[in-house]
């Protein structure tokens, strides 16, 4: 990765700060809780994927309609997440088989 990619990665993600920090509060609030949640569970390709870009279209247009944030995702956030990472790769699931490898 070269110093071009570093600066692009850095102008994408403060991109993404500022769609983020336009969102209404209650949508924001939540964002960030997910966003928390999630690099807590570790996706792998959570920072260059588009799950993150993909929550944030998600909630532009839920707010452009006037829904709630809670109207859009239910009750449970960690659940919701869950449900968005259940086929993806995390770094958990890697050192598991790196275990079961191992052990072998």
């Amino acid at each position: 990765m070269g110093i071009q990619d570093l600066i692009e990665g850095k102008k994408q993600w403060r991109a993404h700060v500022a769609r983020v920090k336009a969102l209404p509060p209650d949508y924001r609030i939540v964002y960030q809780e997910m966003q928390k949640y999630l690099f807590k569970v570790g996706p792998v390709d959570l920072i260059d994927g588009p799950l993150l870009p993909g929550i944030v279209d998600f909630f532009e247009e839920g707010a452009a309609s006037g829904k709630g944030v809670l109207a859009l995702i239910g009750d449970d956030v960690a659940a919701f997440c869950d449900d968005l990472i259940k086929d993806s790769p995390t770094y958990a699931d890697i050192y598991q088989e790196s275990i079961g490898a191992a052990e072998k």
